[in-house]
């Protein structure tokens, strides 16, 4: 919630009386108000334990290195987050889909020299490493496949026949990934929750994971939870062609990392759809 102390920071940095104070919503971590100020400015702030200096940092980055369109951040702490608001209606009709590929397509036009980032950031709640990496098929071994896995069994939120499955599919992912992209910019965290739509148009997107990998892992989350339909991946293959074994293999590869993150933080149902996929690789 946001306490009377932080609302006090928030009017101080904001040069502002907050005179509203609404709940839009809440993430598995954190609260969301609108809030307005004085002077009729409309905002929303997100308040959290933790990590909100982060997620300022990723939008930050995003806003200042790439096109992709986010909420301006006005202020943020580790424990809140002030951001624009933005106007939504409706949901995305196919032009818009074909937008977001365009979006999303020039998101990924956006290289470095290796995987990973110069600091860590978060996926959700949970710490997301980025160590940078020259090697595609070792930053997603070890900094997303079996980190998480790793993770997730400490918690048992796994056990250990399924942690030893991804240790022994981990071995074979270099033969599967084999002719992988160059590192690319991605969101990270791209579902329908993290898209704000208006007029059947994006809007902006919201709560990034960034970091620098090959945009496949980017197009299988996208897959995974049926956020954009084939009007997207049909327009989005027009710019960047998606190699042969996408949608039969890597896909299911890669989702296992979102699958272990909402494990992790949602429990046992989606364990078991780790359990289904990994019986695909058997």
């Amino acid at each position: 919630m946001i306490t009377p102390a932080l609302k006090l920071e928030v009017e101080k940095e904001l040069k502002g009386r907050i005179t509203t104070i609404a709940p839009l919503s809440a993430a598995n971590n954190a609260q969301i108000y609108r809030i307005v100020l004085d002077n009729k400015r409309v905002m929303v702030a997100k308040v959290a334990e933790r990590g909100l200096d982060t997620e300022a940092f990723m939008l930050h980055y995003l806003k200042t290195r790439s096109r992709l369109v986010v909420p301006a951040v006005f202020y943020s702490n580790e424990h809140i987050i002030v951001m624009e608001f933005i106007e939504t209606q409706y949901g995305l009709d196919d032009t818009g889909q074909r937008i977001a590929a365009d979006i999303l397509a020039d998101l990924h036009s956006i290289t470095a020299d290796t995987y990973g980032l110069e600091r860590d950031t978060l996926i959700g709640s949970l710490r997301q490493p980025n160590t940078q990496t020259k090697d595609w098929p070792t930053f997603f071994v070890e900094q997303r496949l079996l980190y998480m896995a790793r993770e997730a069994l400490k918690e048992t939120k796994i056990d250990a026949k399924t942690m030893k499955a991804i240790e022994k599919l981990a071995t074979r992912v270099p033969d599967m990934l084999k002719g992988y992209a160059q590192p690319a910019l991605v969101h990270g965290d791209v579902w329908g929750g993290n898209i704000l739509a208006c007029r059947g148009r994006i809007a902006a997107f919201l709560d990034p994971a960034i970091y620098y990998a090959d945009p496949e892992i980017e197009l299988a989350f996208i897959k995974l939870f049926s956020t954009f339909t084939d009007t997207f991946f049909n327009r989005y293959n027009d710019i960047r062609p998606i190699r042969p074994g996408f949608f039969e293999q890597r896909a299911d590869l890669y989702n296992l990392y979102p699958l272990l993150v909402h494990t992790r933080l949602f429990g046992a149902s989606y364990a078991r759809k780790v359990q289904r996929l990994l019986e695909k690789f058997a």
